[in-house]
């Protein structure tokens, strides 16, 4: 693990406790959508949990994000609540979107999150122009852009990184390298170095360890910092995994990636095991103490589950509410 271990102890066991929140939502969403509960298909964020709670921990509340059709983890590490969250995946009113949204369509604007994606690359053009606001009004708010290394491929990276070179905004484009484009490796579809890409356009580019929580968010802190300044736009690729296969209906995938490779990444590169050793082994917290927290969080998960299954669905009226027309 990067970093030292700090007085401000409360900072370590919050990032401890986002990354096990985000990995019980998605094991639950994975049981919902495996007993036929929840309606569409849902993309698992398991493995990557450093890389959504690093970055988000270094946002204020007022900072943006936008995210992905893997949005789940970064929906949770932007400060979202667990009932809310599964009514939304269930369709029920009480949902972040009044369940119109989905699991791919979600957004939290109280926590700054202007919502996950389903179109690959598709919310590049909304984070840009959410930082470009933010220049306009002079706000210091910065605005953090996901997206998966497949949407390295899409045209309009290009263009809106051109641009935010250009003006200065403070957007922070931040690659999840999990390894996989959709059921294809990462090195046969994208050529080259993904990093020299944003160079290109004479941006800062980084490459960071994603399953490090510490590497990430000491990176991201300062990356943040300067685009306050003015400094931005910043690019870091975060090399990560994820465990599932590309949605949950993705089961058979030994024609893309071995189930030892699989193993590898879960046993020995684990986010959350990684830094819970770490933790333990800084005299931070016990064993004990995390164990107990993780089985805390748990039961506050399945409880919101269960309160997501008996809430209401929208009323029928509300059909073309929210739905605009020029």
């Amino acid at each position: 693990m990067a970093g030292k271990a700090k007085t401000n102890t409360e900072d370590y066991l919050r990032m401890f406790t986002q990354m096990v929140r985000i990995r019980s939502f998605e094991d639950n969403a994975n049981q919902l959508y495996l007993s036929a509960k929840m309606p569409g298909l849902t993309h698992m964020y398991s493995g990557e949990e450093a890389v959504a709670v690093g970055i988000c921990e270094a946002l204020k509340t007022s900072d943006k994000i936008t995210s992905t059709h893997r949005g789940h983890g970064h929906c949770v590490a932007k400060g979202a609540e667990f009932k809310q969250m599964f009514c939304e995946l269930l369709g029920k009113e009480e949902g972040y979107c009044r369940g119109k949204g989905g699991s791919m369509h979600i957004a939290d604007q109280s926590n700054g999150n202007l919502g996950a994606n389903a179109i690959v690359g598709g919310s590049m053009g909304i984070a840009t122009g959410a930082a470009l606001t933010a220049k306009l009004q002079d706000r210091d708010d910065v605005t953090v852009c996901f997206f998966g290394d497949g949407a390295t491929a899409q045209g309009l990276m290009y263009e809106v990184m051109n641009m935010a070179a250009l003006w200065k905004l403070p957007v922070i484009y931040a690659c999840e390298n999990n390894g996989s484009s959709e059921y294809t490796k990462t090195e046969e579809i994208a050529a080259g170095s993904i990093t020299a890409r944003a160079e290109a356009f004479g941006i800062e580019a980084f490459q960071v360890d994603g399953q490090d929580v510490l590497a990430v968010n000491e990176l991201a802190t300062k990356l943040v910092e300067r685009s306050r300044k003015g400094e931005g736009p910043f690019f870091i690729e975060l090399m990560t995994y994820r465990y599932h296969g590309h949605h949950v209906g993705d089961i058979n995938r030994e024609y893309y990636r071995a189930k030892e490779e699989e193993t590898l990444w879960k046993t020995e590169r684990d986010p959350i095991l990684r830094f819970r050793g770490w933790l333990v082994e800084q005299g931070i917290a016990s064993e004990e103490d995390l164990e107990s927290l993780q089985a805390k969080i748990k039961t506050d998960a399945e409880e919101a589950v269960k309160y997501a299954l008996e809430a209401k669905y929208p009323d029928t009226s509300e059909v073309d509410m929210h739905v605009y027309a020029a």
